[in-house]
């Protein structure tokens, strides 16, 4: 397993990481790993070198978030919307993704990690879904982190399938109207046995979700920050959820008053 991958930042850098509780951890993590572009433009480098910039720290957070003790990761990393940047760029952005499962996945394997993919799967070039088909399958038993990588993925979409698939089984009288309810709705969604997201992270600045998992955000705590995305450290994943463990969960509820 990895170990010791908070030792490698510098000094006093997690501070934080003696004080989370791990009792209390997110169970679902979210992150929409935004920023790639901007940190390239801010260098003055080309966007593709960004975006490298972001599948290294992928790299990195997936292991801190295995080392944790998180029990899964979802990190958004091809929208259906993002079919509308220039070619090159989209082609990039799937070598990128072949690229990374070329290289992470026995390592991934080794560490325990349960890779998934959600998302329109079969929008993607025939290569390109075979790298997924080996990488679930090879990945399928085990026990540890479940990184979902969201690609060609839409919520709006995704919810759009979900009701669809649900009135077929209406029509073909597999399903009565009466039976449907929030729990077939969450079975038929991509992330369908997961619990929801816990916490959503997003750098970069922007304030929004962008089409990422409507449905099973409804009651999840954001995080925002600054930083862009190939700058997000472990240091950052701790901040997060150390700052998450600080808030009062209510889920519609009132305020806890109970003294403790």
């Amino acid at each position: 397993m990895w170990k010791k991958w908070f030792s490698r930042s510098e000094p006093g850098e997690h501070n934080n990481y003696d004080k989370i509780n791990h009792e209390k951890l997110p169970r679902h993590i979210a992150i929409i790993m935004d920023g790639n572009g901007r940190w390239a433009q801010r260098k003055g480098l080309p966007r593709a070198l960004g975006h490298r910039a972001g599948a290294e720290a992928l790299r990195g957070i997936v292991k801190a978030a295995a080392e944790m003790g998180i029990q899964a990761l979802t990190a958004y990393a091809f929208s259906t919307e993002n079919w509308r940047r220039p070619a090159d760029e989209v082609q990039l952005l799937m070598s990128l993704l072949a690229d990374y499962l070329d290289n992470e996945i026995n390592e991934l394997h080794q560490n325990n990690v349960q890779i998934r993919f959600i998302g329109n799967i079969d929008g993607l070039a025939p290569g390109l879904q075979k790298k997924i088909e080996k990488a679930q399958a090879q990945t399928a038993h085990n026990t540890g982190l479940i990184l979902n990588l969201a690609v060609n993925y839409g919520a709006r979409a995704e919810l759009l399938r979900a009701v669809k698939i649900i009135a077929e089984k209406a029509v073909h009288k597999e399903l009565a109207l009466q039976d449907i309810n929030e729990s077939i709705i969450e079975e038929n969604l991509y992330t369908a046995g997961l619990p929801a997201p816990d916490l959503l992270i997003r750098p970069s600045g922007d304030y929004r979700i962008s089409n990422f998992l409507l449905w099973q955000m409804a009651y999840t705590e954001f995080w925002f920050t600054d930083i862009n995305w190939p700058d997000f450290k472990p240091v950052h994943l701790v901040q997060a959820v150390y700052e998450f463990q600080q808030r009062e969960r209510r889920f519609g509820g009132i305020k806890n008053t109970k003294k403790r």
